[in-house]
């Protein structure tokens, strides 16, 4: 009540001084003019950003699909070579668009927006032309091609959405010729691999997954028409699979951008021009930065023992449940209560973000969260997290399971206040275009950054142990970032990047393996840190 009437006094102030004020002298024609030709470019960039969101979506169905575009449902882009040259082309006309409107036309938010829509078009030239990805690189088809958003998302009931999906499947075969035909080989080992993993593992998905979710649905011709379709996506998926397992065969280890590629990439991507060995330099004192407060740490939980002894013991406990994904469930609600008592920050909404097992086509990572996009009401987010490869040994499998100060690091980092909030605060924001795009660095610095944040506000009680989990996240992100530039611009193999996520990021054999093959196919990875 004090505010309001703090406002109340100082709008009346305002209204006293403004009657006091000479009069106005009356606008000129030129003035007039000014201001309505200012208006009409700023009406006019606002149109325009309308009708780029609507020409992407058209160019790109399966991202419409992801933001809550539903009219899009199972359409794929056209992955041709000519539609890839008309993308590029269609692309670069759009940057030239966006340019043209200058900076004295523009309010701050339309400046801030142009700036977004080019840094946007800027990223996903580079991908498309400078590092050639659709020719080069599986990954660049995997999110596209993933059907998570028809089998788990409920935006609709199951009745419709069978028909959605059986139109993704009836296109799948098409899709894969066109993925087939563009692909380059040969290829790296690894993305020879992560493309079995994430496209060719699909099979499976259909076959055991897809049919359970859609069992309960009564009509006979939308289940004939679903099996039709499903049994020629599997076809075509193990098809695919088979001629990429006949790939590996001449597989090589050729996956580094280059030097100046990679510097490219961090201009184009992210807006970063940075000598290289600058930015080397600048990630190993952050890593030795984390390394030192480990060693702190440990000399504290396990005294007169290795750092790899520590992770050891600090891995070897888990977090309570019966299994990781009851284990992190039970983390959201405290780590939310936490949030909620220290008033930290705002969470939005009344969406909720629920915890499952990632199916085996996307379990290359730990972990990951899946929030439904802007043009979606009400829909909880799901936050995945991944079981071990089953033919790892068991001691590997063990160890790849977090220990409960990890684990709640990581929930951290995919929920609160990490990709959750941010998003859920993105969806809500004023400009249409930034609840759609997302920046690689924006979200996954954002992510990391709450990590420390929450440990330093008080977030495990300032017990070791919990801290111990919070810097082996920071270690990961550190060896990402050295990884990507050793492997893109210094010749470091796949084998010298998994020694170093063993011996510097103190990971579990398993990880050290996955995120050293990542890095092959994800060089951008150093923007966790």
């Amino acid at each position: 009540m004090k505010q309001l009437n703090f406002y109340i006094f100082i709008l009346a102030l305002t209204i006293f001084f403004a009657a006091c004020q000479p009069p106005t002298a009356p606008q000129s024609n030129q003035a007039k003019n000014t201001n309505v030709n200012a208006e009409t470019v700023n009406n006019q960039w606002d149109k325009y950003v309308e009708g780029f969101l609507n020409d992407y979506f058209v160019a790109h169905p399966d991202f419409a699909v992801n933001q809550g575009k539903h009219e899009f449902d199972g359409k794929f882009p056209d992955w041709s070579e000519e539609g890839l040259k008309k993308e590029i082309a269609r692309l670069k006309t759009e940057r030239e668009k966006a340019a043209a409107f200058k900076d004295d036309q523009l309010d701050e938010r339309q400046r801030f927006e142009r700036d977004y829509l080019i840094a946007q078009i800027d990223k996903d030239l580079f991908w498309r032309e400078s590092a050639d990805t659709p020719h080069t690189n599986p990954t660049f088809y995997s999110d596209s091609i993933d059907p998570d958003v028809y089998v788990s998302r409920e935006y609709a009931p199951l009745e419709t959405r069978i028909k959605s999906y059986t139109l993704y499947a009836r296109n799948v075969p098409n899709a894969l010729v066109q993925i087939k035909t563009n692909l380059k080989m040969p290829m790296a080992k690894t993305l020879v691999k992560i493309g079995r993993t994430t496209i060719g593992g699909l099979a499976d998905f259909y076959s055991k997954d897809v049919p359970t979710v859609f069992a309960s649905v009564k009509d006979e011709q939308s289940q004939k028409d679903f099996k039709e379709a499903n049994d020629a996506a599997i076809k075509a998926v193990k098809d695919f699979d088979a001629y990429l397992a006949e790939q590996e065969k001449s597989a090589n280890d050729n996956f580094a951008l280059g030097a100046d590629k990679f510097k490219q990439m961090l201009k184009a991507t992210e807006g970063v021009d940075i000598d290289l060995a600058k930015l080397e330099e600048i990630g190993k004192q952050d890593l030795q930065r984390n390394t030192d407060a480990l060693k702190q740490e440990c000399d504290k939980f396990a005294p007169n023992q290795t750092l790899m002894q520590c992770m050891a013991k600090a891995s070897a406990n888990k977090a309570p449940g019966s299994n990781v994904v009851e284990a992190a469930t039970n983390q959201l609600s405290d780590i939310r209560k936490f949030i909620t008592d220290k008033d930290i920050l705002t969470i939005p909404g009344t969406e909720q973000a629920k915890v499952a097992q990632s199916p085996p086509y996307k379990a290359w990572n730990f972990a990951y969260i899946n929030i439904p996009g802007p043009y979606e009401t009400g829909l909880p987010s799901t936050y995945y997290v991944s079981p071990p490869n089953p033919s790892w040994s068991k001691e590997k499998q063990e160890a790849y399971i977090p220990g409960k100060g990890s684990l709640l690091f990581t929930s951290v980092h995919e929920v609160y206040p990490g990709h959750f909030v941010q998003f859920l605060h993105a969806n809500r924001s004023k400009s249409k275009f930034g609840q759609v795009f997302v920046g690689y660095a924006f979200a996954e610095g954002w992510a990391h950054y709450t990590e420390e944040m929450m440990y330093d506000a008080g977030l495990g009680n300032n017990d070791p142990e919990m801290h111990i989990g919070q810097l082996q996240e920071a270690l990961l992100r550190n060896v990402r970032f050295l990884s990507a530039i050793g492997m893109h611009t210094k010749g470091m193999t796949v084998e010298e990047s998994r020694k170093m996520f063993l011996e510097q990021g103190l990971q579990d054999e398993g990880s050290a393996e996955q995120q050293a093959e990542r890095g092959t196919f994800d060089p951008a990875y150093l923007n966790y840190t």
